[in-house]
């Protein structure tokens, strides 16, 4: 699924121009779903928590009974080596991936000796700084481990996530606000999310059904060290309505405004402006 321009492809040993093909017809990947991606961004020349993100798709690897074949120094380095291609100041979306090949004799369990990897990159551009996004309720929820493998970053998750999507954007709103299976908010169907009360900043806390994410672990240790209260607690929808400032965290554009949840509004306030110019601070600082 090509979102960006200018796609470069790691795969079977080199990099390639273009969105190649990796996946057999009968992989078990391709019909089977043992599939898992992480996702990093470069931007301005710098590729902010490139090696947790490598890290994280090993692990998703392993939650999905893969065996990953790249560790993260190597994957990081091939990273570092096929954005050489494009410009400083290029934004990319860097997406290292895994998938199984064959299966054992049910077919169903993938095997542990066969594993395909890639990686992709591509130009995707980073969302203006005036980008806000909408929220609103969704009948879906997130899973349990019991369920599905909310530890990985996989690839089958997501259609549940694109029927969340699809209901609020019919709704009028850009995205969705998710509830776990105990009713209470997760995060949205594309990001972590937060909250501002009288000055201090709530977040969900990870309780299985969702990832909590690098780059939300990232704006709370800045948020933090700038002596800013935050909370990782149950957050009700009520929780929400009452919020004086929401902000969604994810890698793809690291920090969104939220101006509406139904039908209350909300002001970009200081607190989501000053959580994203700390995350460019630090990210500059880093110099990855």
């Amino acid at each position: 699924m090509a979102t960006g321009a200018n796609i470069r492809t790691y795969f079977n040993g080199t990099w390639h121009d273009g969105n190649v093909p990796v996946m057999m017809a009968a992989d078990h990947g391709t019909w089977l779903g043992s599939a898992v991606f992480d996702g990093a961004r470069m931007f301005n020349g710098l590729t902010p928590d490139l090696e947790a993100h490598c890290a994280r798709v090993n692990r998703s690897a392993k939650a999905l009974m893969l065996t990953p074949t790249v560790s993260t120094a190597q994957m990081v380095d091939l990273v570092h080596e096929g954005l050489r291609a494009y410009d400083q100041g290029a934004a990319v979306y860097i997406r290292p991936m895994y998938w199984g090949i064959d299966g054992d004799l049910t077919a169903i369990v993938p095997s542990e000796d066969t594993t395909g990897f890639a990686i992709c990159l591509e130009e995707i551009p980073m969302a203006p700084e005036t980008a806000s996004a909408t929220l609103t309720r969704t009948q879906f929820r997130r899973p349990v481990l019991e369920d599905a493998v909310v530890n990985a970053k996989a690839g089958c998750l997501y259609p549940n996530n694109a029927r969340m999507l699809k209901e609020a954007r019919r709704k009028g709103f850009a995205n969705a606000l998710v509830a776990d299976a105990m009713g209470n908010v997760a995060e949205t169907a594309t990001a972590n999310i937060f909250m501002v009360k009288d000055g201090e900043v709530f977040t969900p806390i990870a309780n299985g059904t969702f990832l909590a994410g690098i780059t939300r672990a990232r704006h709370m240790a800045n948020l933090r060290a700038d002596g800013t209260e935050v909370h990782e607690t149950v957050l009700s929808f009520q929780d929400f309505h009452d919020a004086d400032e929401v902000f969604m965290s994810g890698n793809m554009n690291k920090i969104t405004p939220v101006t509406a949840f139904d039908d209350t509004q909300y002001q970009i306030g200081p607190i989501t402006r000053r959580a994203r110019d700390m995350y460019w601070d630090w990210a500059a600082s880093e110099k990855s």
